[in-house]
């Protein structure tokens, strides 16, 4: 019934079963893969024509996780999937970046990748999965994708890597990094890391390379057997135009990009560019010959060389710097007045404002995932607004852009976070970028340490980041550190690295060539290593560690136990009792299941009186105890003080003061602050307290007092 196709093979421990013609056959290419139990479906559909008017690769990754993979039903109102977790942007983009590249130039038809998580063994994550499958259906699918690539991830523990860990040997890990590549160069890495050093990456790097290179060849023979013919497609011819290009506009852009400020740079680019336009269209009229968007895509690749060439040739950057020079860093923290914790990291023309919010148990985020529904407690959000790069833009949802540079920076910070033993607080860091020309990701992770440390977070140390880039040419190359956003664009790489003096806590690369060799990745690890170190030393001379105490605005939270078996009475029914103390004391209250009490306040006596309610629902008073109490009520024979949480004891009259009181009034009113000791229960279990035998004003138990000062029995007189 079917003409399926199918490869297998054991691929780190596990079963991997790429099969075609089954499934989705209307599809350009559909391959259903399988490892382990997990499994889904990558589709691949090109349109028919071109896409008209458009200079670059319409190609569009759309990866979605099923709930009824795992058996679950989302959590919310709805019920059933709506538009994208961050986990599937997320890896729709750890797809999109490894095979970009890969696609023909002058590819304009509409390309559209969609993977479906079909089944998930919660053993094995789908997203290398994913990639593998997509690779597989794009090598089928007649597309001119020069393919096909492999991907992995590596993880390291007790001095070893691992092959595709499983998610619980995952937590265990020091490393999380995805590799992806060809048979012959690395294309993309994304990884994690507990500051591991320069070689102990590198070498992850590679054995993810090695470890994948059996899956590429399953996908070959996948293809031998099931790929459909390549689609008629000619790259354009373009070489007389650059030819003739050059020789009219070459001086003009040498001299633009002499210009080292972004802004008179571009202008300068863009005059160059109407001269070109003129040249060639005359009155504005069109050539059939050579249409327009083919010369501004010839204008584009000669600016690019023009730029490769000077920094190959002079070894001296656009904006006059050498190869490893970094830009300026100016710091501030903290910056704003109010916030919790606050930082402005300047490095040349990219600025990002970075703020540090503290807060409690019930503000952490719940994530509902394939895994389970679990709670987050640290929060990282990166915002772009369109006047960072003097544009105006559509203000809205974060991007996929902006999803994935505040996660990169989640990834580099999230090492150094002190644990929730140490340090009970729920952080949200919010980064905004007020400028931009080169790395806004890595500002934003220098920005965040210096924000976190400015709240007081006890960072194990200070993290930094540093992007470096890459031209290429022939068996030329050269390394860039701190790239701007033109060498970022005309470059063959973005290679961002965050760490600390002790090593890498964060490492992505994409290349937007046919890949990099194991070489170029030394050079480029160790140039960004001193790189990284430089910028530490620029951000220690604002603030090198935590402030000792929190900012005067944030919360602070007192953290306790009560036994297992008392947290329903301090919840109460329906809440009604926590609900009270929060209402009375304004303090956030949150009750764990094991007994663990967090309660915060930015007012010290607010959190003083919830932990002191608490602990009188949780706990019985101590007889010989001394409390502060409130008068609550006053009579003939004495004064009704609150003293524990809700509890009230009777100071008698005879107990008030050490003189004789005639009048209760004579000595206190009601809602005075009283100290008194528990002397003990009546026979009805009445609570008897005294206010005499109490220093007032001190606290200080008068009775021990006089005891300590009576001369030991048989002292010398």
């Amino acid at each position: 019934m079917f003409d399926s196709h199918r490869v297998q093979l054991d691929w780190g421990g596990r079963p991997l079963t790429l099969e075609s013609g089954k499934v989705a056959r209307q599809a350009d290419g559909a391959v259903l893969a399988t490892y382990g139990e997990t499994t889904v479906l990558a589709t691949v559909v090109a349109a028919k024509k071109p896409k008209e008017g458009i200079d670059f690769l319409p190609l569009t990754v759309n990866y979605t996780e099923k709930y009824y993979a795992a058996g679950r039903i989302p959590g919310g109102y709805f019920k059933r999937e709506r538009g994208p977790t961050e986990k599937d942007t997320l890896t729709s983009r750890l797809i999109d970046r490894p095979i970009r590249p890969l696609f023909a130039d002058g590819w304009r038809c509409d390309t559209q990748v969609i993977i479906t998580v079909m089944s998930h063994d919660q053993e094995n994550d789908p997203d290398i999965l994913a990639m593998v499958a997509t690779s597989a259906a794009l090598t089928l699918s007649g597309a001119p994708f020069m393919g096909p690539i492999g991907g992995a991830r590596v993880g390291f523990a007790n001095n070893e890597y691992i092959l595709n860990p499983t998610i619980d040997e995952m937590k265990e890990s020091q490393l999380d990094l995805v590799v992806a590549g060809t048979q012959d160069a690395v294309l993309m890495v994304e990884s994690e890391a507990k500051e591991l050093s320069e070689e102990i990456m590198l070498g992850a790097v590679m054995f993810g390379h090695r470890h994948f290179q059996p899956v590429i060849q399953a996908i070959i023979q996948l293809a031998e057997k099931a790929a459909k013919e390549p689609r008629d497609f000619t790259m354009p011819d373009t070489a007389q135009i650059e030819k003739d290009m050059l020789k009219f506009i070459e001086k003009d852009l040498r001299h633009a990009y002499s210009f080292p400020a972004k802004a008179e740079r571009h202008d300068a680019v863009e005059a160059a560019k109407l001269r070109v336009m003129e040249h060639f269209f005359p009155g504005g009229v069109d050539n059939p010959d050579r249409p327009k968007l083919r010369v501004t895509g010839v204008f584009k690749d000669l600016e690019a060389k023009i730029v490769r060439w000077n920094i190959l040739d002079t070894k001296k950057r656009i904006d006059g710097r050498d190869l490893v020079t970094v830009r300026p860093i100016n710091v501030e923290a903290p910056f704003l007045p109010r916030t919790h914790g606050s930082a402005l990291f300047t490095r040349g023309e990219t600025q990002a404002i970075v703020v540090a919010t503290l807060g409690t148990g019930e503000d952490e985020q719940w994530i509902d995932a394939l895994q389970g529904t679990y709670k987050e407690a640290f929060m990282l959000h990166y915002n772009f607004p369109p006047y960072s790069v003097g544009e105006t833009g559509r203000m809205g949802a974060p991007g996929r852009r902006e999803i994935g540079h505040g996660k990169l920076a989640w990834r580099a910070i999230r090492p150094m976070l002190p644990s929730k033993e140490d340090f009970p607080y729920t952080i949200r860091v919010v980064s905004e970028i007020t400028e931009s020309n080169g790395s806004s990701s890595m500002a934003t992770v220098c920005g965040t340490s210096l924000a976190l440390m400015d709240a007081g977070v006890p960072l194990k140390r200070p993290t930094a980041g540093i992007a470096m880039g890459l031209i290429l040419e022939d068996k030329r190359y050269a390394v860039l550190s701190d790239i701007l956003g033109d060498e970022d664009h005309l470059g063959d790489m973005d290679f961002k690295v965050a760490g600390t003096d002790q090593g890498i806590t964060a490492l992505q690369m994409d290349i937007k060539i046919a890949g990099i060799t194991e070489e170029i990745m030394n050079v480029a690890l160790n140039q960004a290593k001193q790189g990284r170190l430089h910028i530490l030393g620029e951000m220690a001379k604002a603030l090198n560690s935590a402030r000792a105490e929190l900012g005067q605005y944030a919360p602070r939270i007192e953290t306790f136990k009560i036994p297992t078996d008392k947290i329903r009475e301090v919840i109460g029914t329906g809440g009604k009792v926590i609900r009270e103390i929060v209402e009375k004391t304004g303090a956030k209250i949150n009750v764990e299941d094991d007994g663990t009490v967090k309660v915060a306040s930015a007012d010290g006596e607010s959190i003083k009186a919830a932990v002191n309610w608490i602990k009188s629902i949780a706990s019985d008073p101590e007889i010989g105890h001394i409390y502060e109490g409130t008068v609550v009520k006053t009579m003939d024979f004495g004064a009704l003080v609150n003293f524990f949480g809700a509890k009230d004891g009777l100071v008698h009259i005879s107990q008030l003061a050490a003189n004789r009181v005639q009048k209760t009034t004579d000595v206190v009113k009601e809602g005075d602050k009283v100290k008194v000791k528990l002397l003990g229960f009546d026979e009805r279990g009445k609570v008897r307290l005294s206010m005499k035998v109490v220093d007032q004003q001190t606290g200080e138990d008068l009775e021990k007092k006089g005891r300590d000062s009576q001369p030991a029995t048989g002292a010398a007189e």
